[in-house]
Order: C-alpha cells, then structure tokens, then sequence
C-alpha cells in the first residue's frame, strides 16, 4: 500500500485527534491500567519463576496444594532485603550511563538525514539515521572486551549479576520518559513551527489511557551537546535492541562459567536474533512508514515495549539455556534454518516490494504489480507478495519467532544439590546437578511464551490496521479485502 496524505490546516490536526478519542483498544482505561502496573509484575514472574537457584519453573509451583510463600521465596532467590533490593543505584546508574553512550552515538557517528512522511499538518520531520553503525560500534567494543577478557568480560559478568536490578532500571527508565512526555505534551499548540502534533489515540481525556496510548504523536527533546532526538524513533531501534543482543552475549558466557562449555543452542538463538535486530536496524528508514510512527503516540505502550519488554522477554530463552543447555546436532540445526529462512525471506521480500512501490511504482521490480486506485489517490497492492495475504509481511515474521523457541525443547528443569548422582544429571561446574524431572514442559510456559505472545500482538494489530484503513478508504478497504481475502496467514486466516 502506497497511501498519500492530504494537507489540511494545522488545528485540523488537534480536530481529528479529538474526533478519535472516543474509541478505546486494548479494553479501554482498564485494559491500559493493567498492561501499564500488570506487564513490569509479569517481568518479574518471568525472572523469578524460571530461575538458575532451584529450577524452572520453581519446584513449589509445581505442587501447588503445599505451595508455601516462604519456601517459593527461598526457591526463586528473593532477596533478603526484599523490594528495596530489586533496585540499586550501581546497577542503575550503569543502565544511565548505557542510554547516554547510545545518544552519544547518536550524535557523533556519521549519519544519513531524511524527511519522514508528510504529517496532517503538512510539514515532514527530520530524522538522523545511523542506527546500524551505532550497534556495530557497540558490538565491536564488546567483542574486543570478550576477545581480551573472556566470559569473565565485566560487562557480561554485571548483566548476569545484576539482571534483576538492570531490569528494575529499565522499567523505571520506562514509566519515567512516559510520564515525561505525558506532561510535556500538553505544551503542544496548534499551528506550532516545531510540527508537533497530537496523536488520535491519545487524546480521550482519561488520564490512564492517554498515559499508555501517548498523547503527542512524535515527541522531541533537545539534549545538550547531543542536540534534538526524536524520542520514539531513537528508542524503537537503539537501547532496546541492541539491549537484547548483549542479554544474548551475557547469557551465552554465563553458560560458559557454569558448565564449561557453550552449546549449539544458545549459539544459534542469539545469531539468528542479532541478525533480525541487525536487518531492522539496517532497514532503518523503513520506519518511517510503520503504524508506531505514523499513527501511535508514544506513551508507555511504547516506551515499555522498547526497553523492558523487547530485551527482557525476548531473551527467555537463552536466559533458560544459560542455565540447562540443549544440544541440537546438525539435523536439529538445518531444520530449524530452514523454518527461520523461510520466515526471513516472506518478511524481508513482501517489505521490500512495498518500499518500492511506495516510492518508486514504476520500478521494474513492481511494475507488474496489480493494484486498486482509491478516492483519496492511494494505491493498495493486489497482486504480488501482497495480493497472497493483507499482511504477508506478519506471517513472515510470525515464523521467524518458532527457531527462538524450538531449540530449548520440551524445557523444564531442576536443579539438584552436589551429590545427588541422579541419572542423565548434567553437572555445573560447582557441582550441583541438573536434571529435567517432573518440571519438563512446564517450563515451556517461559520459553515458548513469545512465539503465543507474538501471534496475538500481531493480529491485533492486522485489526488495528483494518481498522483505519476501513475508515480512511471506506468501501475501496472493502472492494480491496474481496480481492485479498486473507489477513495473514493464506489459505487460513
């Protein structure tokens, strides 16, 4: 889809976000109240829950009729001090220090600068782009610590050390930048020079709501000597992500220290992972025309998702590996590339066609392609990758999530004090034993908890999609859905 945007007047802008605000997703203010204080307790379970002290999940969750509050504690590693020790000031002043190396990035590295889409007020914004050298610089330093130092490279070390802190950091990082640019955007006037707008979404007036949606559309700040960022598309692709490759990297050492040896699994994992981030990364000015720029504000719906939700689940399961390794073998390997390859190919080769029509249709690559004109002068693809399915491009990337899961197998583990000689134990290096028990397959709760997680976010978002698009477009959105009748997946929905 190629859709062009019209020109009205400035106010028209706060007009149209204040037409929208009546209609609520995510099940309204209370739905948003309990993803914004429900998904940070959900972290925590997740951490706690599957765990390198008794097992995954923890012994006493299996026997929930004797299930003792104290004795879980013991189990998940709560700490002594309780609350107060799932934060630190080390821990989260490391993670500032983090944000502010990635800015520094941000402003010093060479970049490319484009005008994004044209907004409702009529003005494009600039965007500094150089995102994928900004993770390579990062990742060659990191490298070259692991090369010098090994698995005992202090920043791996810290990450497994202080996990659980880290992660408190980030979640309050999160709930901080929202709540600033909450505030902050009630500055927004109509008509302003800056191009600041509010977003349809998060304008509805209730407090809660509009703090998860996010009420201005693409906030900026201006930092010393780093100079402006624009908020949303500097945290979409750069502490985040890059966050969850070094999660990788810190896990695969700690499996290091704790057995001895690295397996093919983890390995694997946090390849295939770094090439996604990497890919996106790279296709950076791809963004821009994504529905977390052009339509969604940024609230802590984003901001979360960003920086806690991205790094921290996503790496469950080489979080989990770190602690009972897998082996896959060669054949385990091959077959899980080729699920991957094809997931990779159907989501790199359907966005790439779209790009291409979108600025350029009469490219030979996309001249053949069939397409519907609508009344406001877009054109919807009907043929070609996007003529199989309205959203080819999620079912692409929905396949790409199973080799994540699939190499931890049927998870589940205990781990047994020095000693114990239970059969088929692997041993750590310290001694204690590692045994699979009665917690195999629970423990897939965790590990293959993204691959569900993501097949529902990327459904609500193809609704979310026909949503607008049935409005924008009106009964040109349906003669184009008779035409490509499936949502995402061919033949099945």
């Amino acid at each position: 889809m190629a859709p062009k945007s019209k020109r009205p007047e400035p106010a028209h802008a706060h007009a149209n976000a204040r037409a929208h605000a009546h209609s609520y997703e995510f099940g309204g203010p209370l739905g948003a109240a309990a993803i914004t204080f429900g998904l940070p307790v959900l972290c925590y379970i997740f951490t706690f829950g599957c765990n390198d002290v008794t097992g995954c999940p923890a012994p006493s969750l299996l026997s929930p009729k004797t299930l003792s509050i104290d004795q879980l504690k013991a189990e998940v590693g709560w700490p002594q001090d309780g609350f107060r020790a799932l934060a630190s000031w080390e821990a989260t002043g490391y993670t500032v220090a983090y944000y502010v190396f990635s800015a520094l990035l941000y402003r010093l590295l060479p970049a490319t600068e484009v005008e994004g889409t044209e907004l409702s007020s009529g003005g494009r914004l600039k965007y500094r782009f150089n995102a994928f050298s900004s993770a390579t610089f990062t990742l060659v330093l990191c490298l070259a610590g692991t090369i010098a130092q090994g698995a005992e490279f202090p920043v791996w070390t810290f990450i497994a050390d202080n996990y659980v802190r880290i992660l408190t950091a980030n979640i309050l990082i999160a709930y901080a930048l929202a709540t600033f640019v909450y505030v902050r955007s009630f500055s927004v006037k109509p008509g302003n020079p800056q191009h600041r707008l509010l977003a349809a979404g998060g304008c509805s007036g209730n407090l809660i709501y509009d703090f998860y949606m996010g009420r201005e559309l693409n906030p900026r700040v201006t930092i010393p000597f780093i100079g402006e960022i624009d908020i949303k598309e500097w945290m979409e692709l750069r502490p985040g992500m890059v966050g969850w490759m070094l999660l990788n990297c810190a896990f695969i050492a700690k499996q290091y220290r704790t057995f001895g040896f690295v397996t093919d699994s983890i390995i694997f994992i946090s390849i295939v992972q770094a090439l996604y981030v990497l890919d996106g990364i790279f296709m950076e000015p791809a963004i821009l025309t994504t529905i977390d720029i052009t339509n969604d504000g940024f609230g802590f719906m984003l901001s979360f998702g960003d920086v806690v939700w991205v790094p921290f689940i996503y790496t469950q399961q080489t979080k989990y590996l770190s602690t009972y390794p897998v082996t896959l073998g060669w054949l385990g390997i091959a077959g899980t590339f080729v699920i991957l390859l094809t997931g990779f190919a159907i989501f790199r080769l359907s966005n790439l066609q779209k790009n291409i029509f979108r600025t350029n249709p009469n490219d030979p690559r996309v001249a053949h392609i069939k397409y519907i004109e609508t009344k406001t002068g877009s054109r919807l693809m009907t043929s070609g990758w996007w003529g199989v399915a309205r959203h080819i491009n999620y079912f692409g990337d929905w396949l790409q999530a199973w080799p994540y899961s699939l190499p931890t197998g049927f998870a589940g583990y205990m781990i047994l004090s020095a000693g114990s000689n239970a059969d088929g134990a692997i041993k750590m290096l310290d001694g204690r034993e590692i045994v699979q028990g009665p917690a195999k397959y629970w423990g897939m709760l965790f590990t293959y908890f993204y691959i569900v997680y993501f097949a529902v976010l990327l459904v609500h978002r193809d609704g979310r999609d026909d949503e607008k698009c049935s409005k924008k477009y009106g009964e040109d959105w349906e003669k184009y859905k008779s035409i490509v009748k499936y949502r995402i997946v061919p033949g099945i929905y």
